[in-house]
């Protein structure tokens, strides 16, 4: 029987490998703990009953933290870098119209929601896909 908990845990071990997604963790350990218990017991139904509980009760407990954990570290991009950062207009922003913003030694299409004249000193305010969003800075 240690056989085939052996191969339930390769399994998981592939399927959590595969998806990344942090769902079979928790049954590669209760089939770890299974496999123990086959050793001192015969019973498939106590084995199974200690893989699925066990299971589950891992996953009900400890997914949220431990993906808070995986999760905590974000690295940030050229484009993460630049959000709040201030620069100066090299393009006149208007309503309706696009500018050209320089930020960090790069050049960046600008909106904004009043008109920003050539060489004011802009903040950003977002970030849509290649295009800032922008408020002049008062002086």
């Amino acid at each position: 029987m240690a056989l085939k908990w052996l191969i339930v845990i390769i399994i998981c071990c592939f399927l959590e490998a595969i998806t990344i997604n942090l769902v079979s963790v928790w049954f590669i350990a209760s089939g770890i703990v299974a496999l123990i218990t086959s050793f001192f017991t015969d019973s498939f139904e106590i084995q199974l009953g200690v893989f699925v509980i066990l299971g589950i009760f891992l996953l009900i407990t400890t997914r949220k933290p431990l993906q808070k954990l995986v999760n905590q570290k974000k690295e940030k991009t050229n484009i993460d870098r630049i959000f709040d950062m201030t620069g100066v207009v090299t393009e006149e922003i208007s309503k309706n119209k696009p500018g050209v913003v320089k930020i960090d030694g790069k050049q960046w299409t600008a909106v904004s929601d009043e008109t920003i004249p050539t060489n004011s000193i802009v903040k950003v305010l977002q970030i849509n896909s290649t295009k800032l969003k922008v408020k002049k800075v008062e002086e």
